[in-house]
């Protein structure tokens, strides 16, 4: 490995975790990080050390985040339960979406100062109302809230001047909370607790039991689920539940981890690894499950193939 290769090499998981909270995509979030690299590389004559190489990348890899021409996120439709037939949906490949993030990963990418990468600032709810925000804004708010930059350092990492800065903070903090979920104060920055784990069990012998009360009583009645990358979302216990229990009768089986800091179950559907289900948890009780499609069972750390339990 060549002096630059090392030099830039020990950067490569933090970045990718900063292009994952610019463009919410783990997908591109991986492209972005080989096109800082390839940048870089043709930079680096320029390069006169007069910030460190870390914060060189970071402006890199930020204004390549920015350079990102996509469609804006959009709001998805509520489905009726009863249409939900496979001949509904739309094409995946038109609805720009969010991607789940490996923890395995995330263990990897211990930014500066930090234990571990927040949970705050890396759940799905975070990574969704930060899309809503211009890229410029999108990323003062990532330098100053997220990583702790000063303005200085922040403004010289996307090209604005610190009153330009500050005037971007100002105006993306608002926009931030109003997309926030409620109750986004009470969330811990620690790992899954244990009370979510009891509940994610609870969930799972709701499931085995094929149990749509015990189900409706670990979920808030105002619960949503989606499925990215479709554009449609299930809201309130009765419709959920309605998405949910038509599965009772397929051969599922659910493993518990942990995806983008929060708890998930691995889906498996005749024994092949289907999806993961990732759940959003306030106040004891689910608040909402966002169900991503993927067959990339080694990306979380997962095994492709299961067996099934006796009897299922």
């Amino acid at each position: 490995m060549t002096s630059f290769e090392d030099d830039v090499e020990r950067y490569r998981h933090e970045l990718r975790v900063h292009c994952y909270r610019m463009l919410g995509s783990y997908d591109e979030a991986e492209d972005m990080v080989q096109e800082t690299f390839l940048r870089a590389w043709r930079a680096l004559g320029e390069f006169e050390g007069r910030s460190s190489v870390r914060a060189w990348l970071y402006r890199i890899a930020t204004n390549a985040c920015i350079d990102v021409r996509r469609p804006r996120r959009v709001l998805p439709y509520q489905l009726e339960p009863a249409s939900f037939p496979a001949t509904a949906l739309p094409a995946r490949e038109d609805v720009p979406w969010l991607q789940p993030f490996p923890d395995v990963l995330l263990d990897r990418a211990e930014e500066p100062d930090a234990v571990a990468i927040r949970r705050e600032t890396i759940e799905l709810a975070f990574l969704i109302a930060i899309q809503h925000l211009p890229a410029r804004q999108r990323a003062v708010l990532i330098f100053r809230d997220v990583l702790g930059w000063s303005a200085r350092e922040t403004a010289a990492a996307v090209d604005l001047s610190v009153a330009a800065v500050n005037s971007a903070l100002q105006r993306a903090r608002p926009v931030l909370r109003e997309h926030l979920p409620p109750h986004r104060s009470e969330w811990s920055a620690r790992d899954t607790s244990e009370a979510e784990r009891e509940l994610l069990q609870r969930y799972l012998t709701a499931w085995d039991n094929a149990d749509p009360t015990a189900l409706a009583a670990l979920m808030h009645e105002d619960i949503r689920i989606t499925m990215p990358p479709y554009p449609f979302w299930f809201e309130g216990r009765t419709d959920a539940l309605r998405s949910l229990t038509p599965n009772f009768r397929r051969p599922w089986q659910l493993i518990p981890t942990t995806v983008n800091r929060q708890p998930a179950l691995a889906a498996y559907l005749n024994r092949d690894f289907f999806g993961l289900d990732i759940f959003r948890i306030e106040q004891c009780r689910i608040a909402e499950i966002t169900a991503f499609e993927t067959t990339d069972a080694g990306r979380y750390g997962l095994r492709g193939t299961m067996e099934l339990d006796d009897g299922r």
